[in-house]
């Protein structure tokens, strides 16, 4: 046969795959290995068992060739006329493994809580495609930092907060003296200090130049060099923070936060090449040379092959209405006899077409089965691409038996019977690439939580994972059907809808009369003259028509770009079309990466309103991660609280696993971190069963400390609240337990550089600090707003992480106390005062701490109206020696008010005490100076409210998108309506603040009721530490 074939001769290659299936294949003779590889990886997708096969370039084809050998066919370009295998029989064959990638996925799976092994068993084609894209990405990553420079890679490795522009903050001028300040600044290694008076524009190179300099001339180091300063950096005294680049010192955060704090900024010099610097690592050097050229040739085919292509259907060309087949139902918990089953197709939490039902069948013996068709109201052609088909299960009784007012219950009227909900799962109707699902498979249900709020019978924004507790989930088997001619339905790419639109463009729109209709009818000028109403204008849509689909689709690559704190808004749930979420990517794209720290919160919890593994949000995260140490620090810690949810576990777990490939020396440092939270977890446990004294309990902590296992883990890392600190070693002497019910571990340890000063935090286990995260980072992002507003309200929000479930640490802020301690030291009446005058003896020290005080409570009280923050008792408020006040335990918010018999115990909007007037006004409250005081502390407050407000609709969006987290007091949009009647977004400006006057003039009036309720939990509580 293979003696004179022709070029173009067919004839059928049988391959015989890894999961045992042989697979024919018709192909020219002269056909190339590479491209009959591919096909026939689009082949295996009719057959059974595909989703035990990986990524194609994971395999090999094998061979018996014309010598009567087995050969392992590496080259992939020859051609099958020139292998000649015999019998026309090829074999699949898994690559030979490599140890050091063996060992690396062993080290990951550690890292992350989960087996590599976990993602292999899943056998899905997703999962194994997203894999390998992700490591040709981090590949790429890791070339690019061989041809870095070494300041390049400090500033990747170490990188320091920076403001947005050079322009000084107006807040700042009044600190500098004709825009001079004073800085310290020391030689690395050396006990000498200088002292420099120094233009705020000067920047990092200049300064290190200048140190050098006086010290080459104290030495008589003559002649001095003018480029002396080449090959040294400037670093953050105590801090592993270094500043580059040709900014002015005056942009730089820590600078600009020292000088607020009115002291120096103080800075070492060190020589570049001391920096300790991870290994250039790159994946490549794990890769063969036939795996690179196959990663190239993944990343520079089309995502879906051009045989495919011609062998499928456009879903705008198919007429026919979308339907699937129930077939059955089992491991069902319900003592109901009739169950049934209700569908709906949904596109961003919106309902596209009516939903339907089956008909409610006997349940016995464990299993239902139906085998019924389900037809929608709603054609494949206008199915979009982010449609999912939600459905739930659902016994049916005569008489309610859920509790009164229960959430699971619905009375269908029709039937006069109660639907009590009972499982429910998602899942996409288009798959990764884009096909129409087909065949049969099996959702392995959700049961529903008790505390989360749904008024609908499905639930539409939940998860399209399985759930993978197989063994004992409710199974549901479906059956996509085949539509025409059994081809495969794709949906259209983009240049296939510019295409479409522009052929079937109607140049008569007709206008429509209702107000959503007119929004939609006016988009052209909307994008040329307001393009931030962006997000309105896309909830006009009509999803379920393609052709507006089409048309929208068209407009976003000529749409202009948004601010990237608009932007943000587009990556909601309701929001699901993948090319209006890729969009809303490219605004953000630009954005600096201090800003982007600011919203990575809510940007990894956009990731579970993504239909599928692999999307423009995803490759986003892991490039910034891969390019800012600080990045990758806080995203790591973000993903891995949460792998013990089930729904994210396989998505988060793959993006760790990618950080991990491209940043291999970053897994020691999490590793260090990883194995000190386990010892101070167990010490957590040790100490919360044991029921001795205060003093003893802190000698049992102690004890267990010095073990040499906890005492080696507890040294040199990285500290997960803030990896610009390196702890040296735990100050055992110095740790204990604190009085509250979790029995929080205070932690302290050495600082490595010998600049800086020890390293404080709380360890909590068994609290959940997601909403503490929450509510602090929303703070952040008001105070951020505040100063570009020109408003300086000395705000306070500490550092706070969650790193596991029910775990995380809390930053110590020294040199405070709670305003219940103060009181129980120095009387109840006018104590804050008392407290700053003892810590401020001078009267220049006393009126900065009195500006402190009054600017810092100004923002308190707005943050927390604003956030709806409840729980505003004495030991809930600080105040700092310098006189800053801030707020701490944020465990209600958004109006969720304590009450007792009915009655709320805090009933004026913020805390306003009579203390903290006396205070603001230096105890002259309707005399002297003391109003005027008080007038500009209540005008810093209504400047504070107009600011949130007129950023209002962004403060929402970042709340609205947090709504997936699983808080209790923020799990549906209905919480989100306090918000709304806070900052009075219906009103004019003038309007608001008229309304916002009243409440202060209510908190005022009314400070007295704050005053009793402190003083009876004072005597209530005794929490002095």
């Amino acid at each position: 046969m293979w003696a004179n074939p022709s070029q173009d001769a067919k004839i059928t290659i049988n391959c015989l795959m890894p999961n045992s299936i042989l697979i024919p294949l018709d192909v020219i003779s002269n056909a190339v290995l590479s491209e009959l590889k591919e096909e026939l990886w689009e082949e295996a997708r009719k057959y059974p068992l595909q989703g035990l096969l990986k990524e194609q370039s994971s395999y090999n084809f094998m061979c018996v060739n014309c010598m009567a050998e087995r050969e392992t066919l590496i080259d992939e370009s020859r051609r099958l006329c020139d292998v000649k295998p015999f019998y026309n029989l090829l074999k699949v064959v898994e690559r030979e493994g490599d140890k050091a990638e063996e060992t690396l996925n062993t080290k990951i799976g550690q890292l992350i809580g989960k087996g590599l092994h976990d993602f292999d068993s899943l056998k899905s084609l997703e999962v194994n495609e997203f894999r390998w894209r992700m490591k040709d990405m981090v590949s790429a990553i890791s070339r690019e930092r061989e041809d870095t420079s070494t300041l390049d890679r400090i500033k990747q490795q170490y990188p320091c907060d920076m403001a947005d522009s050079d322009d000084l903050p107006a807040y700042l001028a009044p600190k500098l003296r004709d825009g001079v300040m004073q800085v310290n600044i020391q030689l690395e290694n050396m006990e000498t200090c200088f002292s420099f008076s120094i233009a705020h524009t000067s920047t990092p190179f200049q300064l290190t130049t200048m140190a050098l300099q006086r010290n080459a001339h104290l030495l008589g180091q003559y002649p001095i060099e003018e480029d002396i300063g080449c090959g040294h950096v400037l670093k953050v005294s105590g801090r592993q923070e270094y500043l580059i680049g040709d900014f002015p010192l005056s942009r730089f955060l820590y600078v600009r936060n020292t000088l607020t704090r009115e002291e120096h900024p103080s800075f070492v010099v060190v020589a570049s090449q001391s920096v300790i610097l991870e290994s250039v690592s790159t994946m490549s050097s794990a890769l063969s040379s036939a795996q690179e050229a196959e990663a190239v040739k993944r990343n520079s085919r089309n995502s879906f092959p051009t045989m495919r292509k011609k062998q499928s259907l456009l879903s705008w060309n198919v007429d026919s209405h979308f339907s699937f087949r129930v077939e059955s139902v089992s491991l069902l918990n319900t003592s109901e006899s009739e169950v049934g089953i209700q569908a709906g197709i949904f596109h961003g939490g919106r309902s596209l077409c009516e939903p339907r039902k089956t008909q409610a069948k006997s349940y016995a013996n464990g299993e239902c089965t139906w085998n019924e068709e389900l037809t929608f109201d709603l054609k494949v052609r206008d199915l979009p691409r982010a449609a999912r088909l939600c459905l739930v299960v659902y016994s049916l009784s005569k008489m309610s038996k859920g509790a009164k007012g229960s959430r699971r219950t619905f009375k269908d009227l029709e039937n006069e019977m109660y639907i009590n909900q009972l499982a429910w799962a998602n899942t996409t109707i288009f798959d990764y690439e884009g096909l129409l699902k087909t065949g049969s498979f099996t959702l392995y249900m959700w049961t529903y939580a008790e505390d989360v709020q749904n008024e609908e019978i499905m639930n539409p924004l939940g998860t399209v994972v399985s759930n993978p507790n197989v063994d004992h989930a409710t199974a549901l088997t479906l059956a996509f059907t085949k539509c025409q001619d059994s081809k495969l339905v794709l949906y259209p790419k983009m240049e296939d809808i510019l295409l479409r639109y522009t052929a079937e463009r109607d140049p008569l729109h007709e206008m429509h009369e209702d107000e959503r209709r007119f929004l939609w009818s006016l988009r052209y000028q909307i994008s040329q003259q307001v393009p931030n109403l962006l997000p309105k204008l896309l909830l006009c849509i009509e999803w379920n028509d393609y052709k507006e689909t089409a048309e929208m689709l068209s407009l976003l690559p000529k749409w202009p770009k948004l601010p990237p704190a608009r932007a943000l808004e587009l990556l909601d749930f309701a929001y699901a079309d993948a090319g209006v979420r890729s969009f809303a990517i490219e605004c953000v794209r630009q954005v600096s990466d201090d800003e982007l720290l600011l919203y990575l919160l809510q940007l990894v919890q956009a990731l579970k309103h993504e239909s599928y593994l692999e999307c423009d949000l995803v490759n986003f995260l892991i490039v910034r991660a891969l390019r800012n140490r600080k990045i990758g620090h806080f995203l790591f810690w973000h993903l891995r609280a949460e792998m013990h949810v089930p729904a994210v576990a396989v998505r988060f777990g793959l993006m760790l696993e990618a950080y991990c490939r491209g940043a291999p020396d970053h897994m020691k440092v999490f590793s260090r971190q990883l194995a000190a939270l386990d010892r101070l977890q167990e010490t957590s446990e040790m100490a919360r069963q044991k029921k001795e004294g205060r003093d003893k309990l802190k000698q049992l902590v102690q004890e267990s400390l010095r073990q040499n296992h906890f005492y080696e883990a507890l040294s040199d890392l990285l500290c997960p609240l803030d990896p610009a600190l390196r702890c040296r070693r735990i100050r055992v002497e110095k740790c204990k337990t604190m009085d509250s019910k979790m029995r929080p571990l205070w932690a302290v340890f050495e600082n490595e550089d010998p600049s800086g000063s020890d390293i404080y935090f709380i360890f909590k286990h068994g609290d959940d600090l997601r909403q503490d995260m929450l509510t602090l980072q929303m703070i952040r992002i008001m105070d951020r707003l505040w100063k570009q507003a020109g408003l300086d309200l000395r705000m306070n929000p500490y550092g706070c992480i969650s790193t596991g479930n029910r775990v995380g640490l809390i930053e110590v802020v020294l040199d405070a106390d709670t305003i219940a301690n103060i009181q129980k030291e120095k009387g109840v009446t006018k104590v804050t005062a008392t407290f700053e005058k003892d810590h401020n003896p001078t009267e220049t020290a006393l009126n900065n701490a009195i500006e402190q005080f009054s600017l810092s409570c100004a923002g308190y009280c707005v943050a927390t109206y604003v956030l709806g923050i409840a729980d505003r008792h004495s030991d809930n408020i600080m105040v700092k020696k310098n006189g800053q006040l801030f707020h701490i335990d944020f465990g209600h918010i958004l109006g969720h008010f304590k009450e007792k018999f009915g009655i709320r115990r805090e009933r004026v909007p913020f805390v306003l005490t009579h203390d903290f007037e006396h205070v603001i006004t230096k105890g002259q409250t309707k005399k002297g100076n003391g109003p005027v005081r008080f007038e500009a502390f209540q005008n810093n407050c209504e400047q504070a409210f107009l600011v949130l407000r007129r950023h209002g609709s962004f403060i929402i969006s970042l709340l609205a998108m947090m709504i997936s987290t699983g808080l209790p007091e923020l799990s549906c949009e209905k919480d989100l309506n306090y918000l709304r009647e806070t900052m009075v977004l219906d009103l004019s400006e003038q309007e608001a603040l008229r309304h916002f006057r009243s409440q202060f003039e209510e908190a005022k009036k009314n400070s007295w009721k704050t005053s009793i309720n402190w003083t009876i939990h004072n005597l209530a509580s005794d929490n002095r530490q």
